[in-house]
């Protein structure tokens, strides 16, 4: 595996990338807020980062990528437009894209400017149209709200990773913690002004013009997120016709369930790029 960085917009953005060959699939992971590349080792270092070129980039303020030049710049059109340049200066046009939590929004709304895309897998991440079904589509969890604020504290770190997992679960999240406590301040702030100020785009919409598949995967004991909200989603993109339910893990089911997870992403591609 090798660690990188390439230049998108003005701002350095770094990023890990697998050991398979230069030709085979391409598949690109965007981590969630106050996370980084490294939460994507375990695809990236196991039989899925052998079979397919795994990138993983680090969002600017996060993991080893340099600051965002504008505070405006953390917010999801902010981010879209470093994923669509990163894709765009790799010449990965072609990837099957993965987003988690933050990151799964930044995908959906992406989506529109990545024509080329054989497909998509969010989890941890509803698509909303209106700052409205924010309360329906995500969990009570007063515990997030240290994810928008400028200091985080290690006891509060720990509070916000420990939403991330199943309740009562030995995972250790000290993973979790160590990035919560290294991400710019600003990025946090950033992002939650912006969506106060209803800057996202309405998701629904986007997912239900969508051609090429859309997966939503989701943990049984998800803490953040609500599956009642997804099972009500309807659009004809939508891969296998329904949510894909991992038993057991919650928020961060790539971590807690690195082999489900894997195996399941394995089908995706495969059935993505045969549809494509």
């Amino acid at each position: 595996m090798d660690r990188l960085d390439v230049h998108v917009g003005g701002t350095r953005v770094a990023y890990l990338k697998s050991s398979a060959d230069d030709d085979a699939r391409a598949v690109v992971f965007v981590h969630g807020n106050s996370s980084s590349a490294r939460t994507w080792l375990p695809q990236l270092t196991g039989d899925l980062g052998r079979r397919f070129r795994c990138f993983a980039l680090d969002l600017p303020g996060h993991g080893h990528s340099d600051p965002a030049h504008h505070p405006a710049d953390y917010s999801l059109p902010g981010y879209v437009a470093v994923l669509t340049g990163f894709m765009r200066e790799l010449d990965i046009a072609d990837a099957v894209v993965v987003g988690w939590s933050l990151g799964g929004q930044i995908v959906m709304e992406a989506a529109p400017e990545l024509p080329d895309a054989a497909g998509f897998v969010v989890f941890g991440a509803p698509p909303v149209a209106t700052p409205a079904q924010l309360s329906e589509a995500f969990l009570p969890n007063p515990d997030m709200a240290a994810l928008f604020d400028d200091q985080v504290s290690e006891p509060e770190a720990k509070s916000v990773a420990g939403c991330f997992v199943a309740t009562g679960s030995s995972f250790d999240v000290k993973e979790f913690v160590s990035d919560i406590l290294s991400t710019d301040g600003a990025a946090r702030t950033g992002l939650g002004a912006s969506l106060g100020a209803g800057r996202f785009a309405d998701e629904i919409a986007i997912v239900s013009a969508l051609e090429q598949p859309l997966g939503i995967v989701h943990g049984e004991a998800e803490q953040l997120v609500s599956l009642a909200y997804l099972r009500k989603l309807d659009f004809p993109a939508l891969w296998r016709d329904e949510v894909q339910v991992i038993p057991g893990v919650g928020h961060a089911l790539h971590q807690e369930a690195p082999r489900q997870f894997a195996a399941l992403l394995s089908e995706f591609v495969g059935e993505a790029v045969h549809v494509g």
